[in-house]
């Protein structure tokens, strides 16, 4: 982090003087920036010159004496409470009295280090995110004492650098950590309950949320030790029992397992320092499950919604014989109206041959009557969010469908296991969990019961192989993984903005360019519509009854309000 802020500096003109503890480290910390920007002149993003004249700004030493002349000074030591402290001890005596002393934590109370000195007035925290040449985000940190004109002069340094400064106070994790921290523990007691593999909540939350790395592959680059300073620290201010360091984290980091910077974290790699991903003894077998395989040529679907016609299509495309049920021949006729649209739009944009386009439109066949559903080998259901509708629903199916007949629930939040307690087979009911749009999004939540029979797993999984998708096992738990580890992110998000910390504004931002999200907490929210959302987190807050799931006040009084995203024109923000 330290190279990589030197590096910002320099690249913006100004000379930079690095400190180090020691000749050797000096010469680690000069071999990171010559690889950093060797690789930016490899892809084009520097020029020769450029490079030289970067290097030429930078001056290295080990005697901290030497900054006695610089206008700022940044402090990126290790997150150590009392190594910062001494730090900036040091540093108050030997900078010029109109020098700003600045601390890249990323946790610590900037408060906390600022009084070590004689002139806690000009001490601001100036958090960059890594890698800091590409990341764009900095937050700014003013404690209760720091002067506005620091405050300010740091603001302009940061836009100066081509960085999108928001200034915040000073309570731990800031705005990103604050809600990042709280995900990745979440994810990591999912883990360490053997809720689901690691594998599969990495990759349901990059399919799921389009997020740029899973919570395990990240807490693995940023490394558990720092993962557990940050979270200790936010515990001890808060007492957010969410943000209690996971037990798992603190045995990983005492057996020496911090992550890709050791080899080893939750994952194996290469080498220490190495991204590459190694196969170790947690990595899961390809085809490894108890008994064969059901055979799967025909797919019925009861419903004609969005969700309904995604999957239909999705599953003709993939050359299955689908027949599908809804309440009407008016909606029936929608159906096959609205894939055919689709169908044809993927022609016109070259992404699919008329020869398929014809043969999905020929693997259709719409009905209203639920008894054509008797020789499939598969049903999925995809009705109404209401758990009296399905369980009526699931009755039906288990009398009209063969007894080897899979009975698939796509509920997103309700227990699956209701729905398989009102047939006579419970052993072949499964939750098959897509997203929205079906015909895009690559992920399937497969969510077995206590009862769901090991092949049934196994023959959706590969089923939703077969059909392009990415399937993620998990237990029969609310919220599943994606919206389990999703929605307490975003409750955390309302009650930041609650307790006017920081606004709406500023937290999407530092969520996409601090952390590479592709929508802020709010975009999200309001995309996905108030009152969707506030259903999911009253639903997570009864599974699990903890104090910190329970729905924000703000949020609540939005639905109220009727004030529901963007469906309404208005929620966080309003739309025109």
């Amino acid at each position: 982090m330290g190279a990589g802020i030197v590096e910002v500096f320099a690249r913006n003109g100004l000379d930079v003087l690095a400190v180090e503890v020691s000749q050797e480290a000096v010469e680690k910390g000069q071999a990171v920036l010559r690889r950093s920007t060797d690789r930016a002149l490899a892809r084009g993003k520097l020029t020769d010159q450029a490079q030289i004249d970067l290097h030429d700004r930078v001056r290295f030493t080990f005697d901290l004496n030497d900054l006695a002349e610089c206008d700022l000074v940044i402090e990126a030591v290790p997150e150590q409470l009392d190594l910062k402290r001494e730090v900036f001890a040091r540093l108050d005596k030997i900078v010029k009295p109109e020098a700003i002393l600045a601390t890249n934590t990323s946790s610590l109370s900037v408060t906390e280090i600022s009084v070590a000195t004689e002139h806690p007035s000009r001490v601001v925290g100036m958090h960059f995110f890594n890698p800091a040449p590409v990341l764009e985000f900095v937050e700014i940190i003013r404690t209760v004492v720091t002067e506005e004109s620091v405050v300010q002069d740091v603001v302009a340094l940061a836009e100066r650098l081509g960085k999108m400064p928001v200034v915040v106070g000073d309570k731990a994790g800031f705005i990103a950590n604050a809600l990042l921290f709280g995900y990745l523990n979440h994810a990591v007691d999912m883990y360490e309950s053997r809720y689901a593999t690691r594998e599969d909540i990495d990759a349901a939350m990059k399919l799921g949320c389009g997020l740029p790395m899973g919570p395990l592959a990240l807490m693995d680059l940023i490394g558990l030790d720092t993962a557990y300073e940050v979270l200790d620290t936010m515990y001890k201010q808060g007492r957010d029992r969410l943000h209690a360091p996971s037990p798992i984290i603190k045995q990983m980091v005492t057996g020496g397992l911090r992550g890709r910077k050791a080899g080893r974290g939750f994952y194996t790699y290469e080498a220490p320092g190495s991204s590459t991903v190694v196969p170790d003894h947690l990595t899961p077998v390809a085809g490894a499950h108890e008994g064969g395989l059901r055979p799967m040529k025909t797919v019925g679907v009861v419903g004609s919604g969005t969700m309904a016609t995604g999957i239909i299509q999705v599953f003709a495309k993939a050359g299955y014989d689908v027949t599908y049920v809804a309440r009407s021949s008016a909606k029936v006729e929608a159906v096959k109206a609205a894939i055919a649209k689709s169908l044809e739009k993927a022609v016109q944009r070259g992404k699919l041959t008329e020869q398929v386009r014809d043969e999905t439109l020929g693997h259709l066949s719409g009905t209203t009557a639920l008894e054509d559903l008797a020789k499939v080998d598969l049903v999925v259901e995809a009705v109404v969010e209401d758990l009296k509708v399905k369980q009526a629903l699931f009755e039906n199916l288990d009398e009209i469908c063969r007894p080897d007949a899979i009975l698939a629930s796509t509920t997103s939040s309700l227990p699956v296991i209701e729905c398989a307690v009102m047939t006579k087979r419970p052993q072949d009911v499964v939750g098959m969990h897509f997203f929205n749009p079906a015909q895009v999004m690559k992920l399937v939540e497969v969510v077995h019961t206590v009862s769901t029979a090991d092949d049934v797993v196994a023959t959706v999984q590969e089923l939703c192989r077969k059909i392009g998708k990415h399937p993620v096992t998990c237990g029969d738990r609310s919220g599943f993984i994606v919206n389990a580890l999703l929605f307490p992110y975003l409750n955390d998000a309302v009650k930041m903005l609650e307790a006017h910390y920081a606004g709406a504004d500023e937290i999407d931002t530092a969520m996409k360019t601090g952390c590479g999200y592709p929508m802020g907490p709010f975009e999200l929210l309001d995309a996905v519509g108030l009152d969707v959302s506030l259903a999911i987190q009253r639903e997570l807050y009864l599974e699990f009854r903890e104090r910190g799931f329970a729905p924000a006040p703000l949020l609540e009084h939005l639905v109220t309000a009727r004030y529901l995203g963007r469906k309404v024109g208005r929620g966080f923000r309003t739309y025109a």
